[in-house]
């Protein structure tokens, strides 16, 4: 039987779709994944056994180059080590700083590389090692930054999303007497914006429409000043960290304001949850902004620039959408469209071909 190591690590952006794809490979091959301690906190390890491969930032801090280096070389014999021990034959990389060791691994032992592009933008990461991967998968075949002698190289597959995300069922659109669900998803980047300037704008909202919010909070420290700011406003809420169950809890969201990392707004697409896509501003060759004109060229989310949300047109905007809903309605509609082919055994018969062809 063909093994498979998957490598992760950083953001929930990274190591959600390597929990899909070792979901979709563990029936058919020996498959292994490997993190950093970030990626731990998105990682049930009963359900995901992992190997812990803590890769430094190199170039974050130049004074600690030369000790980054050293530890940088530890890890690559770390990943030698692992890759020899279980016989692995084929790394998938989902990206990110902290595949390197154990893609110059594979590469030194000449295994089969395939790297993972969610984003519309090709990662730095994944464009070192493009000229020793097998393929690439993505989910379009115009990425920006593409270089066009290795497009041959590009397996297109419809979104990589985690399989109970398939079997939810969005309703339709509530009543105008009916309390709303607005999500809020800042991610785990640039999160502040989020916690102050998004709350402020829906204590506004609330003042002319009945609102439940649900709020995902990355800094702790500011928890119990947004939930007292929301109860000393009237506002029934949620407030939340990372939780990969959040949609088991809560149905018939009508609106989301999110940032624009691929694993969110795909999912938010699959499950017809109408989004404002604000892009983080200094995401890495602005590839959340390219994310989400993807879904805003196919008329799918409404694209709105975070330094926008300094105007008070923004909470005008928000009071139409939630009153009127047309425009709500043309979004799941338009989503609808987009997602209807992509099922998990479409998906699965992709990602097997990939490996039982190469």
């Amino acid at each position: 039987m063909k093994k498979i190591l998957i490598s992760t690590g950083g953001t929930g952006g990274h190591v959600m779709p390597a929990l899909a794809l070792y979901d979709h490979y563990k029936n058919n091959f020996n498959t292994f994944i490997t993190t950093d301690k970030r990626g731990l906190k998105f990682i049930d390890r009963e359900n995901y056994p992992c190997h812990i491969i803590n890769t430094p930032q190199i170039l974050k801090n130049k004074l600690m180059l030369p000790f980054n280096l050293v530890i940088l070389i530890f890890k690559l014999f770390t990943s030698l080590f692992l890759l020899k021990k279980y016989k692995i034959d084929y790394v998938v990389s989902t990206g990110g700083y902290m595949s390197l060791p154990i893609c110059l691994a594979a590469k030194i032992l000449n295994l089969k590389i395939i790297l993972f592009e969610p984003n519309m933008v090709l990662g730095k990461s994944n464009k070192l090692f493009l000229k020793y991967a097998s393929k690439i998968i993505c989910y379009s075949d115009s990425l920006i930054n593409f270089p066009e002698n290795f497009k041959d190289k590009i397996y297109i597959i419809n979104p990589l999303l985690r399989k109970k995300i398939y079997s939810k069922n969005q309703k339709n659109i509530k009543k105008n007497d009916e309390i709303l669900k607005i999500l809020i998803i800042g991610g785990s980047q640039g999160a502040k914006f989020f916690d102050k300037k998004i709350s402020d704008l829906i204590i506004e909202i609330n003042k002319k429409i009945k609102i439940f919010v649900i709020h995902q909070i990355v800094d702790k420290q500011n928890q119990n000043e947004i939930k007292t700011n929301y109860d000393k406003n009237h506002i029934d809420n949620f407030l939340f960290e990372f939780d990969e169950k959040i949609f088991d809890k809560f149905h018939d969201i009508d609106l989301a304001i999110s940032r624009s990392g691929a694993s969110t707004i795909f999912e938010l697409a699959e499950l017809k949850i109408p989004f404002i896509a604000v892009p983080l501003p200094n995401s890495k060759d602005n590839h959340q902004y390219f994310n989400a004109k993807y879904f805003s060229d196919k008329n799918c989310c409404w694209l709105i620039n975070q330094s926008e949300f300094e105007n008070n047109e923004i909470k005008k905007f928000i009071n139409n959408l939630l009153t009127n809903k047309e425009e709500i309605l043309l979004k799941k509609q338009n989503m609808t469209k987009f997602s209807y082919q992509n099922t998990w055994n479409n998906v699965n018969q992709k990602l097997i071909s990939l490996i039982n062809e190469n």
